[in-house]
């Protein structure tokens, strides 16, 4: 069973690192731009903030080297994103992202892991954690069902990129059997969560893939994808 555990981890490990690469393009985009233009990055902050809280769980649990690594590495290359965004951003934009940044990834982060460490002890220390981690991920994988509502709207999957929805299908997927298989209900819950929401994402895809929107609904929509997903590249040329 471990070996088992083992494989879908690194398999894990492997989505994961997929997903977390994907903005790639949208921050060379805004390097070579030198402007964030019209990108949020609330996203950014808030997937800092939910790979940090998976990794220190990783850690303060037994046996989750895969997991922290995973969120871990993750944590630090959405570190570099943030940086990125605040170094191009307008100054009206950085101030507020920054301020974001400091309540969601310092602040916020400190509070767990000082109640975690000072106030809490044993196993209800990793269950408070875990069950912190967990309700984080609902949120964040409930992100694309504003996408979801969009391609019922419009009848078009134009701001619902296939790739993405297909890792976040994996992504859940994996991780729900590599919870189950270790009994980790918080670590498996969310990602259940995810596989049902990408799952529903890739069907949706099938139904409407060959539509196009009107030519109204498609300038309506081209300010407003990049609210749509977590990590959305969708407004790239």
């Amino acid at each position: 069973m471990a070996t088992l555990k083992f494989i879908v981890g690194v398999i894990g490990n492997i989505i994961s690192f997929s997903l977390i690469l994907s903005p790639t393009k949208t921050f060379y985009r805004i390097v070579k731009h030198r402007s964030t233009e019209n990108f949020e990055g609330l996203p950014y902050v808030c997937a800092l903030l939910g790979l940090f809280l998976w990794s220190y769980y990783a850690v303060s649990k037994t046996g989750e080297f895969l997991l922290a690594t995973s969120n871990g590495i993750g944590a630090i290359i959405f570190l570099v994103y943030v940086v990125l965004f605040l170094v191009y951003a307008p100054p009206e934009i950085r101030t507020k992202t920054a301020i974001l940044v400091g309540i969601l990834d310092v602040g916020f982060p400190a509070a767990v892991i000082l109640v975690t460490r000072l106030m809490i002890h044993g196993d209800l220390s990793i269950d408070v954690l875990g069950f912190v981690c967990a309700v984080l991920s609902v949120l964040m994988y409930g992100a694309p069902l504003v996408a979801t509502k969009r391609v019922v709207e419009t009848k078009s999957v134009e701001y619902m990129p296939f790739l993405l929805s297909l890792f976040l299908c994996l992504n859940g997927g994996i991780w729900t059997t590599y919870a189950i298989i270790g009994m980790d209900y918080f670590l498996g819950v969310p990602n259940g969560m995810g596989f049902i929401l990408g799952t529903a994402q890739i069907v949706l895809y099938a139904i409407y893939w060959k539509s196009k929107p009107s030519a109204n609904i498609s300038d309506q929509l081209d300010g407003e994808c990049q609210h749509m997903h977590l990590i959305n590249e969708s407004c790239e040329d």
